[in-house]
């Protein structure tokens, strides 16, 4: 409905682009532009897609974390990419000296799909997801797909780069976000540490030599300085957590089943088992 209604809204009043979109001239005084141009569709196929994205990935991922965490999530990761690509369209503009940098409205909820990839890799790594035709591609590097392709796509059209930072700071930010600061309802502690989820997994194998550096000087700065204050945190409601992990595992599980003729009566295994 929002994403929709943006879309609306600028049709019936075309001049709330500049009130609602990133314009780099003009985010100074129009700041809060940074957090509302992540729900502002300026074409109906964005709009569409949008919309169908926020549902296809919503509908794998908001069991399993509530709706609480679900619209955190998207609040926190459109706000910051906002910032971000104010920051990166200014960079540009010094570094290439074009002005459109500074004059391109800068809106659309591609940020915050590219963040839900990230989340499907981490809950759903080995889930197909429909790309065309018959070709399907686990969650697990889509991510990685995506940048390749918009990088690819930027150069061929040259319009499209203005949705490439975007779609890497979604990206960035959303596994930050769930490595490092997202509380896991069943243990109460921060991030997921596991090796499934660390940042050289966004990237093929072959680029581990640049990676693990990289990975190595997360840790550093993130994780051991949020570890020791997590272990006397207590679990808030275990029952009340443990019983929406569950039900999100269950409707996964039959989703998957669906998708792969597995009998959906099979039993269902917790994180605890």
């Amino acid at each position: 409905v929002g994403l929709i209604g943006g879309y609306v809204l600028l049709q019936l009043l075309p001049t709330s682009l500049n009130y609602l979109a990133i314009i780099p001239s003009k985010t100074i005084p129009y700041v809060w532009t940074v957090f509302t141009a992540g729900y502002i569709e300026q074409v109906l196929p964005g709009a569409i897609g949008s919309s169908l994205g926020l549902l296809f990935c919503g509908k794998d991922i908001e069991p399993v974390w509530g709706r609480k965490e679900f619209l955190k999530f998207i609040i926190l990761v459109n706000s910051i990419c906002g910032i971000l690509a104010f920051c990166i369209a200014i960079g540009l503009y010094y570094v290439t000296g074009k002005e459109s940098f500074l004059v391109t409205p800068l809106s659309g909820f591609h940020g915050c799909l590219a963040g839900f990839l990230v989340a499907l890799k981490q809950l759903l790594p080995n889930l197909e997801l429909p790309m065309c035709f018959f070709w399907k591609i686990k969650a697990k590097w889509m991510p990685f797909f995506v940048v390749c392709f918009s990088s690819i796509m930027a150069f061929i059209v040259p319009d499209s780069i203005n949705f490439l930072p975007t779609l890497v700071s979604g990206m960035y930010v959303s596994w930050l976000y769930l490595r490092y600061f997202q509380r896991n309802p069943l243990t109460g502690l921060k991030g997921d540490p596991s090796d499934d989820f660390s940042f050289p997994s966004l990237f093929p194998a072959a680029m581990r030599p640049v990676t693990d550096p990289v990975a190595n000087l997360f840790d550093r700065m993130l994780c051991a300085r949020s570890r020791p204050s997590e272990i006397a945190l207590p679990v808030s409601d275990p029952t009340k957590a443990s019983r929406r992990r569950e039900r999100g595992e269950r409707v996964l599980e039959e989703r998957l089943a669906a998708d792969h003729g597995v009998d959906t009566e099979a039993p269902v295994h917790t994180a605890e088992d």
